[in-house]
This record gives structure tokens, C-alpha cells and sequence, in this order.
């Protein structure tokens, strides 16, 4: 199985590159790469010319346009990569009769109510990124071989994050304000990534296992309970803090005003998923207390 992978640099991209590896070789692409492997995704006909040259029998899509805020000013930009992008990616699977993988986003619904969002529930995004995201969807889908997971709130132990942000804050200062209405799943893009190589050995066997479905880790909590977590784990492993648990003050989003709303309900239900696979989710605090000792080990 010959894999084409685009967006290596990021988050998502460099776990894939360790997943997708005993699956077969692994054609792995960046914004930087240009020429005849071209993984510039401003540069469709480049695009297009690579996924030709390279022949693959999986394209795996982990690029985007993922800055939320920056989108509303660069709203072409957002959409060329977000959509029209994959647009050429889902064409070009088709062409071969390759499978494509692809990544989209619970900015995709309105984040309202308090239900987890189900697969076939109506979408409504908020703003830029999450209509170009939708749009990506969309067009993936014409490609009668694809896999989309929706995911939410995704980090890694490599590069910057939430977490990273808090554990800095927490040794400088001595209160915090963190937002408390918005609820979601922290999802690490290692578990995205090992779902990935599990559902490709899956559909080869069951290519009507084809299409949308929704991954994150199990469980919830807001962005001020993800970092109380954050801190209280890092300070029982003996890092220097100087804000006490009590003084982690729970505000609502509108304490910080962006120039792109967040949703406040970001919870995925990931049933279709683990039934289709047969997979267990973990918890999302498992996770992230891996990342977080591999950050402090540093």
C-alpha cells in the first residue's frame, strides 16, 4: 500500500508519519515542498500534477487552514486550502480508485445545546474556518473511497498548545481566567493518528466502511476544567507553581473577545465509529497526562 501524506509538519502530520508506516511506504509532503511533489496546497495544478506522479493507494489530507481568527480576514486563502484543496485530493482519489483520508471538525455545527452531535445532524458553522471546513467535507465526499473524522480540540506534546500556554501562565502568575462555557473532548493527535492506520486496515477488507465519522476521546470538560487538570497534574509532579487551585477563575467566552465565535458545544458522538471499528476510546485525561509527561521529562 503506497501512501501520499500531506501536511507532515503538523500536529496530526507527524504522528501519521509514525502510524501510517508499517501500512506500506510513505510518500510524506509539506507547504514547503514544491515542484514536482508538490504539497503546497495554494497550488492546485501542482496538486493535482503530484497526486499523478505519486500514484498512491491512500491520499491521507492532515493540512488545513486551522487559524480560527485569521480565517475571517483570509477567507479565500481559508477556502482554497480548507476546500477547494481537497476538491482536487477527492478528484484525483477517484481518478485512481485510491482511498482518501481526510480531517474536518466540530466547527462544522453551530455548538448548540448540549447534546453530543451525531454525524447526521444539521450542520451550521459559526465562521470561516468551519464553513470552508464544511465545504472540504463536501467535496471529499464525492470520492465513493473516503474516510472524514471530525475531531475536536486537538493537540500533541510536540509544538505549542493549550496545555504548554497554561503551564507557563501557571509558574508567572498568580490568578488565571479561563473560559468555563465551552465543552469538549481534548483529543490528542496520537490517538487520531493510530484510529487512522486501524480504519485503513479496516476498510481494505470492508470498503463499505466508507465514509463520515466522528473522533475524539471519551468524556468532557471545559476549557477551565482542562486546565485545572493541566496544572494540578503538573504540580503533583513537582513543577514550580505559583496560581492555586482556588484561584483558576471559571469565565465565559465573552471575557475574551475573538474575532471568530467558538462553539460551546463541541461534544462528538463517536458511537458510529467504535461500532464500525471496534474500537474503546479512552478517556481524555489519559491522554493527556501522557503528553503531559513527556513535556515535563523535557
Amino acid at each position: 500500500m503506497k501512501i501520499l501524506l500531506f501536511g507532515k509538519g503538523g500536529q496530526l502530520g507527524w504522528e501519521l508519519q509514525r502510524s501510517l508506516a508499517p501500512l506500506g511506504p510513505v510518500v510524506a509532503l509539506d507547504f514547503g515542498d514544491r515542484g514536482n511533489l508538490c504539497g503546497d496546497f495554494t497550488d492546485l495544478d501542482g496538486l493535482a500534477a503530484c497526486v499523478r506522479a505519486v500514484a498512491p493507494d491512500v491520499i491521507v489530507n492532515a493540512a488545513a487552514h486551522t487559524a480560527v481568527d485569521r480565517a475571517e480576514s483570509e477567507v479565500e486563502l481559508a477556502r482554497t486550502i480548507n476546500a477547494l484543496a481537497p476538491a482536487i485530493l477527492a478528484r484525483e482519489s477517484e481518478r485512481l480508485g485510491a482511498w482518501l483520508v481526510h480531517y474536518s471538525t466540530d466547527y462544522v455545527f453551530d455548538g448548540g445545546g448540549q447534546n453530543p452531535w451525531r454525524e447526521d445532524d444539521p450542520t451550521g458553522p459559526l465562521g470561516v474556518y468551519g464553513q470552508t471546513k464544511l465545504e472540504g467535507e463536501r467535496a471529499v465526499a464525492s470520492c465513493s473511497r473516503h474516510l472524514t473524522f471530525r475531531t475536536s480540540w486537538v493537540y500533541a506534546a510536540r509544538g505549542n498548545n493549550f496545555a504548554r500556554t497554561m503551564l507557563r501562565l501557571a509558574g508567572e502568575r498568580d490568578r488565571l481566567q479561563v473560559v468555563a462555557d465551552q465543552i469538549g473532548a481534548p483529543t490528542g493527535a496520537e490517538l487520531l493518528a493510530d484510529v487512522t492506520a486501524h480504519a485503513l486496515r479496516s476498510v481494505r477488507q470492508r470498503p463499505h466502511l466508507a465514509g463520515l465519522y466522528h473522533l475524539a476521546a471519551a468524556g468532557e470538560t471545559s476549557w477551565h476544567g482542562y486546565a485545572r487538570h493541566v496544572i494540578e497534574f503538573a504540580r503533583q509532579s513537582g513543577r514550580a507553581i505559583r496560581v492555586t487551585a482556588d484561584a483558576i477563575e471559571a469565565v465565559p467566552s465573552c471575557a475574551y473577545p475573538v474575532p471568530a465565535p467558538r462553539p460551546h458545544n463541541s461534544r462528538l458522538d463517536t458511537r458510529k465509529l467504535q461500532a464500525a471499528f471496534d474500537l474503546v476510546l479512552p478517556d481524555w485525561q489519559s491522554g493527556v497526562d501522557r503528553m503531559l509527561r513527556e513535556i515535563l521529562e523535557r
